[in-house]
Parts: C-alpha cells; sequence; structure tokens
C-alpha cells in the first residue's frame, strides 16, 4: 500500500491534497513523445492529464509546517474549467481531518508562487479584503523567486496572480531567504532553480533519515527520468543538472522523496539502473508482531 505519511525521528510528515487539476500532456513532458508519457498518464480529449495539488504537513519539536498551499477556492469558473478543478474538500478542510486549523499553522513554504502552489496561501474575508489563511504563519519565499512574481515575464507572468502572494507582505508575513535557510527545527530550503529562477525545494531530516520535497523539478513519478521535463521550465537544462545532484545525494543517503503533483504518490524513492534514475514507491511497511 502506498504510504500518505512518514516519520523522521520526533517529525511526523502527512501528505495533503487540495484537490485535483489538469493540464495539457505534451507540456508537462516536454520533449518526451506521447507515446512515450502515456504509459504513466491517459490524456483527455483535450489531451490533458489529471495532476495532484499535495501539500505537506510537517509537525513535531513544537512546530507546525506546511509545504505547498493548491490553488484555492478563488480560481474564477473560466480558469476552473479550464484546468479541470475539482476540490472535494480543499487544503483547510483536510487539516482539520488531521486536527489543525489555520491558526495553528508555525510556517509555509511554497516552493515557488505559481498559481497553484500558494493559491491557498490568502483568502477573501467577510468585507471583500484579501487577507492570509494561516494568520499566525511565516511564509517562506526565495528572494529570486519574489522579484520574478512581482515582476514576471511574458512567457509565465499567468502563472503569477499576484492575490496569492502580495497580501503576505502588507500582512507581515512574509519571510524571504537567499539560498539555503533553516526555517524550523529539521526543515530546510534549498535552492532547485530550474522551473523558476528561484525555486525551492525542502528538505527534512530527523532520526537519521531524511525527506526531499522536490516541488516542479519532479512534480510526478513519473518525472524522475532525467530527461523528463516540462515545457514549463524556464531552464530545462538546469533542471536536469539539480535532479542528477539531488538524485545522487538521496542515493547516497537513503532518502525519500516527496512530489507535489502525483495523483497517486505522495511519496517514493529514487534507484539507478544501468546508468538510469528509476521511480520506486514508498510503501507502507507492516508492523512487526
Amino acid at each position: 500500500m502506498t504510504a500518505s505519511d512518514i516519520t523522521l525521528g520526533g517529525l511526523h510528515v502527512l501528505g495533503l491534497r487540495d484537490g485535483f487539476f489538469s493540464l495539457d500532456g505534451g507540456a508537462m513532458f516536454g520533449v518526451v513523445p506521447k507515446t512515450l508519457w502515456t504509459r504513466a498518464f491517459r490524456a483527455d480529449d483535450r489531451n490533458r492529464i489529471t495532476l495532484g495539488l499535495n501539500s505537506f504537513l510537517i509537525r513535531g519539536e513544537g512546530r507546525t509546517v506546511l509545504v505547498e498551499t493548491g490553488i484555492g477556492d478563488r480560481l474564477t469558473d473560466r480558469l476552473s474549467a479550464l484546468y479541470g478543478l475539482f476540490r472535494e474538500e480543499g487544503l483547510v478542510a483536510a487539516l482539520g481531518r488531521a486536527g489543525v486549523r489555520p491558526e495553528d499553522v508555525d510556517v509555509v513554504v511554497n516552493t515557488h508562487l505559481h498559481f497553484d502552489h500558494c493559491g491557498g496561501n490568502t483568502r477573501r474575508s467577510e468585507d471583500g479584503s484579501l487577507v492570509p489563511v494561516f494568520p499566525r504563519a511565516e511564509y517562506v519565499v526565495q528572494k529570486e523567486e519574489w522579484e520574478d512574481a512581482l515582476h514576471p515575464n511574458d512567457r509565465d507572468k499567468g502563472s503569477y496572480l499576484p492575490d496569492n502572494f502580495v497580501p503576505l507582505e502588507r500582512a507581515g508575513l512574509l519571510r524571504l531567504v537567499e539560498g539555503e535557510a533553516r526555517v524550523s527545527p529539521g526543515v530546510t530550503v534549498v535552492p532547485a532553480p530550474g522551473h523558476t529562477r528561484g525555486h525551492q525545494a525542502v528538505k527534512v531530516e530527523g532520526g537519521g533519515r531524511t525527506l526531499f520535497i522536490l516541488g516542479d523539478m519532479v512534480p510526478t513519478a513519473a518525472h524522475v527520468r532525467t530527461s523528463y521535463v516540462m515545457s514549463y521550465d524556464l531552464f530545462p537544462v538546469e533542471t536536469m543538472r539539480q535532479k542528477k545532484k539531488f538524485y545522487e545525494e538521496g542515493l547516497a543517503g537513503g532518502w525519500v522523496y516527496g512530489f507535489i503533483h502525483d495523483p497517486e504518490h505522495f511519496f517514493g524513492r529514487v534507484a539507478k539502473k544501468n546508468e538510469k534514475y528509476e521511480f520506486q514507491p514508498f510503501v507502507i511497511e507492516p508492523k512487526s508482531g
């Protein structure tokens, strides 16, 4: 059975979903032919594939950390239809089932500021103003990503929706970091450029184990192969370089990886066979006794 949670020493990590959405399969796999990527994903009549809007809840050491906030509930009807958005309950309700209220979250990490990773950062208040969903949290973003989100180029400006992140600065909850930074005991953000210039991954360490949340560097288990890179990536060659770097570190350290957009797997491992990297599911280990 595929695992939805993992324990690393005193830290417990739970995979949650804001819902599902759809993107063009060709764009998701770049130069990889459709005959190959359809082995992993079935495309609909508009060539879209279904992806998860995954988040990771990290609890322990007296702290609660949330990685990614999904799309949220403020997309227009037109965009919801375009992206085939399906949110049965949404992230806040999923957190509630895990016993976590929005005000319990101490840190929110956005790997980057595209709308499908940070749409749940903010909400409409009763007076119509935009306010942070997690009112006590420190929202952590790389400084380069923040600058690019405020001044996007023509290619990706449609992915940066200011209502998802500008209110954080107004509320005094934004923390901009430059490079690797510790955000909570056992939790570190690590630069992983390629998808965007300021994209970051999240490293969780405890009990001699490591979980590495890949963000859009490797959005699904099917993207583990080095050349399986999205057309959305601004720097695809850099993405490939970063993948190899973090795979080799993980192979040496026995890492588990977290996937932000896989519709089935929250966690997995990466194996190396004949100089190629392959995904291996992370299964629930049977209890002894």
